[in-house]
């Protein structure tokens, strides 16, 4: 079936969108009563379902049952309730467009500026051991349709599905609506929090298809050997797998970080990004050349101009841009990256942010390479390249972006959170030492500002003429940072830039890169002991900016 679209020219621009009607549906209570009492406080109608609503009821609030705007009642024991297009209109519809403005009004129905949904305890209905009957009624229908609605339409409507997020939605209300950067933020958790429930139901699913589906409570999560959880894993080829992994599986990798490790690549639903790359030549692909590949992506597409970064165990052995006029700019970038640390780049993983030519080529083929990634080779390029039997080429499926959040596996679950990609412009920043920088060495700091963020923390990053000289990651502490950047970079750190991905808490760490002769250095700011900071900074006659932002990346 074919999608409808709009002129663009059709749609008015929405950032800030008050929240005057809210519908909550919830199975997790947590904080619910704060919630409800905040938006009552703030004039916001309430509708709500079931416990929910007479939840809010007794704690003496205002709310409109769902049957009421509906005009049904609850039917199929609560199966459906939801699923009505007095409400799914509020959801969906497009207030950026007059022609769904017009049928709102048409039809009587009105919109929602905020939906609170959290889904039936499906995963804590199979952990407990349940019968198959319980299993599947808690299997949520009108929930997951609620939370993609809101979450598509997130231009006109705030999704949440966390109540982590309870305060900061509440903060947005109560300063004058919700933004379209926090919506988006919402909308993303939302649709990871679908995937996981879905995948949690296939499994499921999958599971008692295996065991024949008897309708018998399921064996407790205890008796379920780690061993045959993750062996799961390895033998399952696509659909959603194990309770951590989810995806489809692309190839089964002939070990993991260490020998011992087994190791797969799964691929996100529509995804765009090294998963998706085609290989073109060379040995199979390891999970480290994997990782290493994507951080060197990272830091490569940072950066608008030209550019190219070598890694080696995820850090950065070099990150340049192409300088001003160059014959050809990917080559030239490719220079100044390696001649940061010509030694660690050794056995390194590259990527480019442009097609890779044929001088490029020329000069990768000298140094030992484990991968190149690029979004794309000139035929030349790849003949050259191609010479080299084990070198590893990958070419970036079209419209490849860096992925919009970030996820990390922790004990019991995992963490999400926005993927790290603000940087504050120059203009943005504060000169908090030394006499104003000219729009050269501005700009010599904005790049290793930007090239910082791929820096392991505590990361230091030394650059001179777009490419950087020496590099500091990792450390436990500031200063000794400061002296890897410094003894890298030897006597090229005498005239160069310096960025610092957090705070000096102590000028020692600073007082490290003045002896060794950079002229400018931009950081976060904000520690207890900034003006100390500052003082040595002035005493060297040295320029220093604050940027207001941090790029820690562990």
């Amino acid at each position: 079936m074919a999608v409808q679209s709009h002129d663009p020219s059709l749609y008015e621009h929405r950032d800030l969108i008050e929240v005057k009607r809210a519908l909550i549906s919830v199975s997790d209570k947590t904080k619910l009563l704060d919630l409800a009492a905040a938006l009552a406080a703030a004039g916001v109608e309430l509708v709500s379902t079931g416990s929910t609503a007479a939840t809010i009821r007794e704690a003496g609030h205002a709310v409109t049952d769902v049957s009421e705007v509906t005009g049904f009642a609850e039917a199929l024991d609560g199966r459906v309730k939801t699923l009505h297009p007095a409400v799914h209109s509020g959801l969906l519809a497009d207030l950026r467009l007059a022609d769904h403005r017009a049928q709102l009004e048409e039809l009587g129905f009105a919109p929602f500026e905020l939906v609170v949904v959290n889904l039936y305890p499906f995963e804590q209905t199979v952990a407990a051991g349940k019968p198959a009957a319980d299993i599947v009624e808690n299997v949520d229908i009108g929930g997951p349709a609620m939370v993609r609605a809101t979450a598509k339409n997130h231009a006109n409507a705030a999704i949440v599905v966390s109540p982590g997020r309870y305060d900061e939605v509440i903060a947005a209300v109560q300063a004058g609506g919700t933004t379209l950067e926090l919506r988006r933020s919402l909308a993303t958790e939302a649709f990871v929090h679908t995937a996981q429930y879905d995948g949690a139901v296939a499994n499921w699913f999958l599971d008692q298809q295996d065991a024949g589906w008897e309708d018998a409570p399921v064996a407790a999560e205890a008796e379920v050997s780690d061993e045959d959880e993750v062996a799961a894993i390895f033998a399952t080829s696509e659909g959603y797998v194990g309770y951590e992994v989810f995806g489809l599986r692309e190839s089964v990798l002939r070990y993991g970080e260490n020998s011992h490790q087994r190791a797969a690549l799964f691929s996100e639903n529509e995804g765009v990004g090294i998963a998706q790359a085609t290989q073109l030549h060379g040995k199979e692909m390891s999970y480290n050349n994997y990782v290493d590949a994507d951080a060197a992506l990272r830091a490569a597409f940072d950066h608008e101009r030209p550019a190219v970064a070598i890694i080696k165990h995820a850090n950065p052995c070099g990150v340049a841009v192409a300088p001003e006029g160059a014959a050809d700019p990917i080559a030239a970038a490719h220079e100044f990256a390696h001649a940061c640390d010509p030694v660690s780049a050794f056995g390194g993983v590259i990527a480019a942010n442009r097609v890779v030519t044929e001088g490029m080529a020329k000069t990768v083929s000298e140094i030992f390479t484990e991968v190149i990634i690029a979004p794309g080779f000139e035929p030349e390029a790849l003949a050259i390249l191609a010479q080299k039997k084990n070198v590893r080429l990958l070419v970036l499926p079209e419209g490849y972006t860096q992925n919009p959040v970030e996820l990390k596996q922790v004990s019991g679950g995992f963490l999400i959170q926005d993927a790290d990609r603000h940087f504050a412009p120059a203009a943005e920043w504060t000169l908090a030492a030394g006499e104003a920088a000219d729009a050269e060495t501005l700009a010599e700091l904005e790049f290793a500002w930007r090239a910082s963020r791929a820096v392991k923390s505590n990361g230091i990053l030394l650059t001179n003429g777009g490419a950087s000289v020496g590099v500091g990651m990792g450390q436990v502490n500031r200063v000794d940072s400061c002296r890897l950047a410094v003894s890298r970079a030897g006597e090229r750190a005498a005239g160069s830039v310096a960025a610092s991905d957090a705070f000096f808490p102590f000028a020692d760490g600073l007082q490290v890169l003045l002896d060794a002769g950079v002229r400018a250095v931009v950081q976060p700011g904000g520690s207890v002991r900034d003006e100390e900071v500052i003082a040595a900074a002035q005493a060297a006659g040295v320029t220093m900016y604050f940027t207001g932002e941090r790029h820690f990346f562990h």
